[in-house]
């Protein structure tokens, strides 16, 4: 009977499934953009607003969050002498919300038993993979289509940019399995969302939302930081019609049909 209701149900569900994972495709360049490697220097410090000479020229947008850093003393090789880097300590974070051509101006986000940051201390987002976990599709349609694939869609666009490393979606499924967290709470609950990423060893939440308004169906897709737990920005579109869906499915995927 089971078995039954799968086959009954799947090729509405799959529908939809491939209309969000087709739309994400339209929106997920400006996620990449946003976390484009970028390292500058603090230049100001006004209470718990910082000042970065990284504006709008350099690729600073509004939501970004940069690790704010310490430089110390240089070290070297031990059989060489010849100096390899130097020492950092992590002061905290900076999350952008005003950007001009040549600066922009963040909230500072410390970090416990951390200095306050100081002029001519470093900021910077990593070269290296930003590793972020998808949570399953909040659907506000009631719908009541099977979206359980959708989180693993927006992974394969996400990983293939080569900024981000997404936790398996099956793992994070598991958390928010009946009895477990709500992808509500993320999206509400800071202290929530940051205990949630801590566990998974995240640094970002992304949560897709299914939503109408006006008779229209939307795609709205937040990141939520996980040193905050808030929301630093987020994307909305239509939904793609069906034949747009079917144009961009994935090759090794059957047709909605099937």
């Amino acid at each position: 009977m089971a078995l039954g209701l799968l086959v009954h149900e799947g090729p509405a569900s799959a529908g939809l499934a491939d209309r969000v994972g087709a739309t994400f495709v339209l929106m997920a360049e400006d996620f990449v953009r946003a976390f484009q490697p970028v390292e500058g220097l603090v230049v100001g410090v006004e209470g718990d607003a910082l000042y970065l000479d990284v504006g709008e020229s350099r690729g600073a947008q509004t939501g970004q969050e940069l690790t704010i850093f310490r430089r110390g003393e240089e070290f070297y090789h031990t059989v060489t002498g010849k100096p390899l880097g130097h020492y950092e300590e992590t002061l905290g974070w900076a999350q952008i919300r005003r950007v001009q051509a040549r600066f922009s101006e963040a909230v500072y986000v410390p970090l416990e038993g951390k200095p306050r940051p100081e002029v001519d201390d470093g900021v910077r987002i990593t070269r290296g993979r930003i590793k972020i976990a998808i949570t399953p599709v909040l659907d506000l349609t009631q719908s009541k289509a099977d979206l359980r694939r959708v989180p693993y869609l927006l992974a394969i666009v996400l990983e293939r940019s080569k900024r981000f490393q997404v936790t398996d979606p099956l793992a994070v499924g598991e958390v928010f399995a009946p009895g477990g967290a709500r992808v509500e709470e993320v999206l509400g609950l800071p202290n929530r969302a940051t205990r949630l990423a801590r566990a998974l060893e995240v640094t970002g939440w992304v949560v897709p939302v299914v939503l109408e308004r006006r008779g229209v169906t939307y795609l709205d897709t937040t990141w939520i930081s996980a040193v905050t737990g808030t929301a630093l920005f987020s994307r909305r579109q239509p939904l793609v019609p069906p034949a747009a869906a079917e144009e961009q499915r994935f090759p090794w995927e059957p047709p909605v049909e099937d």
